[in-house]
């Protein structure tokens, strides 16, 4: 209980945080298309939110190393709330992509500064709770957002956009307040995309392809909820369904990742994501419940594979890589976040709104393919790491992973 008192205060940032940058993305998609974005322009804003996200990622060791963790962790949240304020300034899909690209920079920097500060308080006695304790407040905070949107979409623009950069200004107050020292600035972590693919293939299309998953889903999500006669509210609940179905899915799954081959997982996991998809397109035309329940089933089958399949990256790699491997496996996470929003939508715009899960089912088939051809070519190891979940949040996290993987 001490320790999580002595955390307090990072977890509260987190939330708000959270809660803030969770939001955005779903008003942004209803805002903006009743102010006249066309369906790609509104994916678009969703790809520039993750290359912001991977600036921020690059960028945030580079300031906490001139600047301090308090002052980083300050810019960042500066430039989230002033991306967010501007919103109601010009309402132009262009100006909009340069402001998500803030936000991006500020989620990856923020999540930087406090991933570094757990990493320096925590030990190996309090590492599992501290991480536990994490995650809980991230995901907590994340399904939070998801039923806010009703509410924000319901509420004049300005007063939307300004609920958002209040609790993105107040997520600095808990760090800015806490007594808590400074640690000392960790280096930056290498990044060296090849030692991914030198470790696992398999795993860097696994972990591409759940980013075409998520990213579409949670940027162009409110997209195909508008399409198929979702009200505001509903889309709110159908967003949090998924994250729901993922945060489920962690604890069966992980048994599974360490029970049996990892790489049998993905591929079932995969299957299971092409008959999600397909239920979920059914369940559009049976009634909003159907389309309830399929989005737990998406969350169910598709959440997971990023942890499954860093897993397995980790299972070929040697302790002084795992760092450089999880910031490696990021990096293709990122890369892919940043294509799939602005592709679903355009293909939305084109078919349908059914393509936004054809698409899905494309790349978890084409992952299914290369998993089985892959399964030819080496076996699986017989030492193998536990199975982690892996929050998606930056290029540092295999810092606190690290020892939660030793064999």
């Amino acid at each position: 209980m001490r320790m999580l008192i002595s955390f307090a205060a990072l977890f509260l940032s987190v939330g708000l945080l959270q809660v803030s940058s969770g939001g955005v993305g779903p008003l942004d998609a209803l805002t903006g298309l009743d102010s006249g974005f066309s369906q790609s322009q509104v994916g678009f804003l969703g790809s520039a939110h993750f290359f912001g996200f991977f600036i921020g990622c690059w960028w945030a060791p580079r300031l906490m190393g001139s600047v301090g963790h308090s002052r980083a962790f300050a810019t960042f949240t500066a430039m989230g709330a002033i991306g967010l304020a501007a919103h109601v300034i010009i309402i132009d899909p262009w100006f909009w992509a340069f402001f998500r690209i803030g936000s991006g920079i500020c989620v990856a920097g923020c999540y930087t500064v406090i991933e570094a500060w757990l990493q320096a308080k925590v030990t190996n006695d309090t590492r599992g709770r501290a991480m536990g304790s994490y995650r809980i407040a991230d995901m907590g905070a994340s399904f939070a957002a998801q039923f806010m949107i009703g509410a924000l979409a319901n509420l004049e623009t300005y007063i939307a956009y300004n609920i958002l950069t209040i609790l993105c200004c107040a997520s600095l107050l808990p760090l800015a307040l806490t007594r808590m020292p400074q640690p000392v600035t960790p280096s930056a972590t290498r990044l060296r995309p090849k030692l991914a693919w030198a470790c696992s293939p398999l795993a860097v299309a696994a972990v591409i392809v759940a980013a075409l998953t998520s990213a579409s889903f949670r940027m162009v999500g409110p997209i195909y909820g508008q399409e198929v006669g979702l009200s505001a509210n509903q889309i709110g609940t159908f967003l949090a369904a998924f994250v729901a179905g993922g945060a489920l899915a962690q604890y069966p799954m992980g048994w599974l990742a360490d029970k049996y081959d990892r790489r049998w997982v993905m591929i079932w996991l995969s299957v299971a994501a092409v008959l999600s998809c397909a239920v979920t397109v059914w369940a559009s035309g049976n009634g909003r419940a159907s389309i309830m329940v399929a989005a737990v089933l998406f969350g169910l089958t598709t959440f997971p594979i990023y942890s499954v399949a860093t897993a397995h990256a980790h299972d070929f790699a040697t302790s002084d890589q795992r760092v450089e491997l999880s910031a490696a496996l990021m990096f293709f996470y990122a890369i892919g976040a940043i294509a799939a929003p602005y592709t679903t939508s355009a293909l939305i715009g084109l078919y349908g709104p059914a393509a936004l899960f054809y698409f899905i089912s494309g790349g978890h088939i084409v992952l299914v393919v290369f998993g089985l051809s892959r399964m030819r070519v080496r076996k699986a190891p017989d030492d193998r790491t536990r199975y982690v979940y892996a929050p998606r949040t930056t290029f540092g996290i295999g810092r606190l992973l690290k020892r939660s993987r030793a064999r």
